[in-house]
This record gives structure tokens, sequence and C-alpha cells, in this order.
């Protein structure tokens, strides 16, 4: 459901005239870059870009967010173009967005809202929807401050006196508040649904290995090359938004779960790190992170941190820091910022790889392919490839598997044959690595973490030949 059709204005469909503003307030990012960004945002939805702009503002203007001389030049540019929408690229409060389309004239949409709106059109699962709907009207609700003169009615009340009952916004927001409330119980069934889930996997001896990154790093490309599978990838924003996981196979292990989730983006909007906090709970709960970056990307650095800082927006903290060796996530913890959202909060203390994986090297120039391949060459923790031709990708496999098993230990052991249930388990949690049967036992050599070890030690104990 489109967030044009939610208010009362004019519903804004594919083919729009559209003017791209970046209004450059911190002047940290590569502007031309960012324009890039913006369109390929817009573009994603379907809007006619028309022109491009961007406009440094030295302080931000608490009314329209630009200055006047900039509002009033856009507002030149729009009549003589007949511009039907303007999207600022940035934040913008409800004020900031009313000032300026009673200024300006036209539709004003920004950052949060286009993305919200990619969002929508995107999600293609029930629990995506569920997600984004909660995301839009999360943004809504804080928005019921327009000119809208609707808003101002006024309702009867109940009983047979009547009285001054509600105005149109108060029963607006009631309204939001109850569908909100819902959505939040739908989610929460998913989320336990996916707990399930997730638990049955940890009690598979199957590591699982997550794919985070920017949005169109080249993650579900990457995704495919390891898997072989054909999920939804092209050099567009937020390709992917449901998670999607498959088997994939790794020098000396056999069978692991590789999980692609939904690309992330600077400024990504609160309300949808908050409703996909279920989806991104499989990111938690990996074995091994794999951050995706595009290094040949102008802003490949801006968008790193932004990686990160999304990571720990989720509720990740970390102790170590994220730079030459590789990261290791020591803590890992749901934040209370949510919490009245999310009353059940979770702490999950493990240690998790982060391997960094530079992707499109094939858009190097030989002067940077050599710098990052020598960084990467003895390092596990990042890898050089290209996903769009498949250089690099065994490397990358070797790194990942030598993760895998860095944990597991070696171990020789006998089970008597006739204790099937203990050797089914075993079979099922473990490498075997060999195996010879005698009369009375079975002598196997086996290769197992800790917490599988741990486990096997417990049932052998309770076991009964």
């Amino acid at each position: 459901m489109s967030i044009f059709n939610r208010s009362n204005e004019e519903d804004f469909s594919r083919g729009t005239k559209t003017l791209i503003i970046y209004p450059n307030v911190h002047n940290d990012r590569n502007p031309q870059a960012r324009l890039e960004e913006a369109q390929g945002l817009a573009l994603a939805i379907g809007l006619l870009v028309v022109d491009t702009q961007h406009l440094r503002v030295r302080k931000a203007n608490a009314a329209t967010l630009v200055g006047g001389g900039q509002t009033r030049e856009i507002k030149e540019f729009v009549d003589n173009e007949e511009i039907e929408l303007v999207y600022f690229d940035a934040s913008l409060s409800a004020i900031q967005q009313r000032n300026l389309e009673e200024i300006i004239k036209a539709k004003i949409i920004d950052r949060t809202g286009l993305i919200l709106e990619i969002f929508g059109e995107r999600a293609s699962t029930a629990e995506g929807r569920l997600q984004v709907e909660l995301a839009h009207l999360d943004y809504q609700q804080g928005r019921l401050v327009r000119s809208w003169t609707h808003l101002e009615r006024q309702r009867g009340g109940f009983g047979f006196l009547g009285g001054p009952g509600e105005t149109q916004i108060e029963s607006d927001r009631r309204m939001i508040r109850d569908r909100m409330s819902k959505l939040r119980k739908e989610l929460d069934q998913v989320k336990r649904t996916r707990g399930l889930h997730r638990a049955r996997r940890e009690k598979a001896p199957w590591p699982v290995i997550a794919l985070v990154g920017y949005t169109n790093a080249g993650k579900s490309t990457l995704f495919n090359r390891l898997t072989g599978s054909d999920i939804f990838a092209e050099n567009l924003l937020f390709a992917t938004l449901d998670p999607t996981m498959r088997d994939i196979s790794l020098p000396g292990v056999s069978k692991a779960i590789l999980s692609d989730t939904v690309g992330f983006v600077s400024d990504l909007p609160t309300q949808l790190v908050v409703a996909f906090r279920a989806t991104l709970e499989e990111v938690i709960a990996a074995d091994i992170i794999v951050h995706v970056r595009d290094i040949a990307h102008p802003n490949s650095a801006k968008q790193k941190s932004d990686v990160i800082n999304i990571l720990r927006s989720l509720g990740l903290t970390s102790q170590a820091d994220y730079e030459n060796d590789g990261m290791i996530i020591e803590e890992l913890a749901w934040s209370s910022i949510e919490e009245e959202q999310f009353a059940e909060t979770e702490e999950i203390i493990k240690q998790t790889p982060i391997i960094e994986v530079w992707n499109k090297s094939d858009l190097l120039n030989e002067g940077d392919y050599n710098e990052f391949h020598n960084k990467s060459e003895n390092n596990d923790f990042f890898a050089l490839i290209s996903a769009h031709n498949g250089h690099g990708i065994d490397s990358l496999k070797d790194k990942l598997s030598h993760l895998v098993l860095r944990n597991n230990h070696i171990k020789n052991i006998s089970i008597n044959v006739t204790n099937g249930a203990l050797l089914a388990w075993v079979h099922r949690n473990s490498e075997i690595l060999s195996q010879i049967q005698n009369e009375t036992v079975i002598d196997m050599q086996i290769s197992m973490n800790e917490q599988q070890w741990g486990q096997y030690l417990k049932k052998l104990e309770n076991s009964n030949p």
C-alpha cells in the first residue's frame, strides 16, 4: 500500500516528473555519489527524474531545512519544468515538509518516505508486508500535523447526550495506534516461529553464515554464486527485502546455511530498523557474518560505517574494534531502546567472526586492485572477489571453511553398537572423519565444536547402551 494513497493528497504513480534535491548539511560524503544513490532510489520506484541538484547548506533552517533563496530557486525550477514531485534526499520534519509544500506548490517527499515507498512495493511475503506496514504507520502517525481540513472536524461523542466528541486527527491517531498494536502481535508470532526454526537449526551441526552489506553491494549476486541459486539480483537498490536461506558446501564442511538479508543504506529509517528486527535476528544468530562491500564505490568507506552503525542500532554491541584484523563481536545483546515495543529482550553472548568481502574487484584500477589483493592474501578476515565473474570465490570459500572449523576439535570416541540413538545423534551433529566397527563397539574420529562436545558428553552419560 502506498504512503501517497494513505494521505488525502494526490496520487503519484510511476512516471511522475521528479526533481531530486540533495541538501548537503554535514559535507561528509561524495555529493555526486550521493546524488547517484538518490537517483537510484527514485528509479527503483519508477519516478521520472528530470534533474538532480546538490545544495550546500551551511546551517539547517528549522522551517524548511534549506535557505530561503534556495527554496525560491527550487520553486522557480519546479514552475518552469512542471515538476510534480520534489524528493529531498534528507530527513524532513513534518513541519519542514508542510512548509516546503506550501512554498514550492508541489508534493514533497523525504528520504524516509521514499525508502518506505520502495519497501512497500517490494515486500513479497506476508512477513515483509507486515513489517513494512508497521514502519509506514509509525512514520505516518508523526505526519498528522498537515494542513488537511478534514482533520479539524469533530465527531459526535457516545451516549444519549453526545458531546464534543473527538477530532478527526485524534480518531486517526487512535486507529493507527490500534493497527500498530495488532501488527506487533502478529510480528511477535513471526518472531516466535522464526525462533523455533532457529532453535531447530542450532540443534543441527550446520553453521549459519549471514550476508550483510550496503544495498547494491552485490550480496544477492554473491549468494547466487555460492549457492547456485537464481534469486533476484540486479543493479538496483533494495533488490532483496525478504531473507533467503540456502545450503552451501565448503571445503571440509559437508553443509552450511547461507542467509541473504535486506541491504542497508545510510539514514535508514528508524521505523524500518525496528520493523525488520525480527528478520535481522538471523544476522545476530549467525555463526559467521559476511560483510559484503562495493570496494569500487567512491563512498565505500562511508557505506562500511553505515552498515556497522545500523548493526549496532539493531542491538549489536562490540567490545572489539572493526579494524585491520577483522572484527570479533564478543558480546551481542538486544538494546532496550525499543523495550516498550519489544517487551521481551534477549541477550546472546557469543563470539562471531566478521569477514569483510571486497566485492566488484573487476571495477578497480590496477593499483587499487594490487593494494587490496595484498591486504587480503594472507588474512582470513578479508577477501577480494568479483561475484559477477567469479574471481576470488574459491579463496573466499577456503576462508569461510577455516573460520567455520577453527573452533572444532578432533575427538576419538567409542560407542556401543547397540546404542543406536547415540550413534544417530553423532552422525547428525558432527563431521565423521573415520569409522571402524568391531564386534561390540564402533571406534570413530569426529570433528565437533565445544558446544556439541558438551552435548555429546551429556547424552553419553544419560544413554543406556
